[in-house]
């Protein structure tokens, strides 16, 4: 009986071979498990961690306006009428919201309710509150748009040189679609006709959805300018002086290639 020979280098190659694909496929499964790790960070983990920073920065300021409004109303109490700020009919906000009554709404906010000045908030600083009911959202508003300290905390950042809440001209704000909280993910549900509230120390200004800009350049400044209209489709926009709101964030979903933009009018104003 003949014993076959076993030949000791070809016995080799094929155990060197199975070495190579048993380290190859290591390797795959590792960068599957990290790329999965970077993916479940992305849309989990930063999404959970920037809204519970921003619900609790919307709980800091409401606690703030609330501490500030008892001081106010215990200052009133031992002050006679003739001494109070504006004479009695209403202090003066930084955010223009005095003068008028004082309780109720306005429509349109007149010129003596808007034109005193504002402090401008300190770079990144947290400042108002936006909420827009049909998409249950309420998110703290920050001077800037910085992604690391504004934008990724799960804030909405203000355009620097845009107006402020109720002035005329145009608050414009931008926010992520995906990732980091999304505020904005879904703001291309919004119709024409919902409401969207921006509260500051001094008033809950209405804002009411007007128009839709569905895409645009990434460089289409014209869309927050101060008579908003866009550069690239120009019969997207206004032509007359106002006071708007314009919401910005990337589209499509998952990346940052266009832009979409919902426009809103003042409606009405309400002291705090």
């Amino acid at each position: 009986m003949r014993v076959p020979v076993v030949h000791q280098q070809a016995r080799r190659r094929r155990a060197r071979y199975a070495r190579l694909l048993w380290n190859g496929a290591e390797v795959l499964v590792t960068l599957g498990v990290v790329l999965l790790l970077l993916v479940v960070h992305q849309l989990w983990w930063t999404n959970r961690q920037a809204r519970e920073g921003a619900e609790r920065k919307v709980q800091a300021l409401e606690r703030q306006w609330a501490g500030e409004g008892e001081e106010g109303e215990a200052g009133e109490g031992s002050a006679s009428h003739g001494d109070r700020v504006g004479g009695g009919g209403g202090g003066s906000g930084a955010d223009g919201g005095s003068g008028g009554p004082g309780a109720g709404s306005r429509s349109v906010p007149d010129s003596a309710s808007t034109s005193a000045a504002t402090p401008r908030p300190r770079w990144t600083q947290a400042y108002a509150i936006l909420t827009i009911p049909r998409l249950g959202l309420r998110v703290p508003v920050a001077e800037g748009i910085s992604k690391g300290n504004v934008l990724n905390k799960g804030y909405v950042g203000h355009y620097p040189g845009t107006a402020q809440p109720g002035r005329a001209g145009n608050f414009a704000l931008a926010g992520h679609r995906n990732t980091h909280g999304e505020p904005f993910r879904y703001i291309n549900r919004l119709r024409r006709g919902d409401r969207i509230e921006v509260e500051t120390p001094a008033a809950v200004y209405t804002y009411v959805v007007d128009r839709t800009l569905s895409q645009t350049s990434a460089r289409d400044g014209g869309v927050i300018r101060e008579i908003p209209r866009s550069t690239v489709r120009p019969s997207y926009g206004y032509s007359d002086p106002g006071y708007y709101l314009t919401l910005t964030t990337c589209t499509p979903e998952y990346t940052s290639k266009y832009r979409l933009v919902v426009w809103g009018k003042l409606g009405s104003m309400r002291p705090r």
